[in-house]
């Protein structure tokens, strides 16, 4: 089985993740490293940069699956694609690099990320905070925040945590919602040709959360240009809690809400909700802001 990844360190080691389960499995495998869109510099407000290279080259046979970060997967995918598996999840929340909490850090002290979601979060939180683009893979942020081109630095947990780099993190931000899919890894695969053989990364409860997340930002009609956070996880019974918030990326107008429910239809149970008190009037002023005054969607 050919799987194919982006070359960036951490996208190799969560492609290797899979790789190992299956393998233990039976299957044979192989790493397929492609350059995607994103990784040659193409504008940070096109999600898509990070997985239409790899799309293409399982829509023209080229690999069998694709291993993405899921937070990096539009909800629109290729044609002809599926999500066929979602692993388990690594911790989903986003962590605070150098300081611990946010309450102690001083007015104007300089937030670096590259992240629309986690700057106008941080904003609606902290007027006062300076937010500061840094982009770049975990090391290359972390090398910056060393050199001082940032105070502290805000970055996913899960990714911290999977190159082994977890005590960089002074704090968890549980204030932020954390965008759709953050902390899973999603497999991609041509429809309907692989959903047995991937049973070995699989994970029924993580697959479920993501699915709702992804609804919820589905039916908001979200895109890559508005802050969004969306985080489930399980609350018994077979349910879902499913926290969403959507604002503007000053941090100057924002909504949150939390619900209960099925898998099935708790993302756009949600949707209807956040919808009605409000949820488009400011995602249509968020995608109106420019671009200038907002940082980019977050890359891994």
């Amino acid at each position: 089985m050919r799987i194919g990844t982006r070359a960036s360190v951490l996208a190799l080691v969560q492609a290797r993740w899979v790789a190992e389960r299956l393998a233990a499995a039976g299957e044979a495998v192989e790493i397929v490293q492609i350059t995607t869109h994103g990784d040659r510099g193409v504008p940070p407000n096109d999600k898509a940069r990070w997985v239409s290279e790899l799309e293409a080259a399982l829509a023209d046979g080229r690999i069998d699956i694709a291993v993405h970060s899921a937070k990096d997967v539009p909800t629109e995918l290729g044609e002809g694609l599926e999500l066929a598996a979602v692993s388990s999840r690594a911790d989903p929340r986003d962590a605070l690099c150098g300081a611990g909490s946010l309450a102690e850090l001083a007015p104007g002290a300089r937030v670096g990320t590259s992240s629309l979601r986690r700057a106008a979060q941080l904003r609606a939180l902290r007027q006062d905070l300076e937010i500061v683009t840094v982009r770049g893979n975990v090391d290359t942020r972390l090398r910056k925040l060393a050199a001082g081109e940032a105070d502290v630095l805000v970055l996913a947990l899960a990714g911290l945590e999977r190159l082994g780099r977890e005590g960089e993190a002074g704090a968890v931000l549980d204030e932020l919602v954390p965008a759709a899919g953050q902390g899973a890894l999603a497999v991609q695969a041509r429809a309907g040709e692989l959903g047995a053989a991937l049973e070995a990364v699989r994970d029924p409860i993580a697959e479920a959360c993501v699915h709702a997340e992804r609804e919820l930002v589905h039916a908001l009609g979200a895109s890559c240009d508005t802050p969004v956070g969306a985080y489930a996880r399980p609350s018994g019974a077979g349910h879902l809690e499913l926290t969403g918030w959507v604002g503007l990326p000053d941090g100057s107008a924002w909504l949150r809400d939390e619900v209960a429910g099925s898998p099935a239809d708790v993302g756009a149970q949600c949707a209807r909700r956040m919808l009605a008190a409000g949820a488009a009037e400011l995602l249509e002023r968020a995608a109106a802001t420019p671009t200038a005054t907002a940082t980019a969607r977050e890359a891994g």
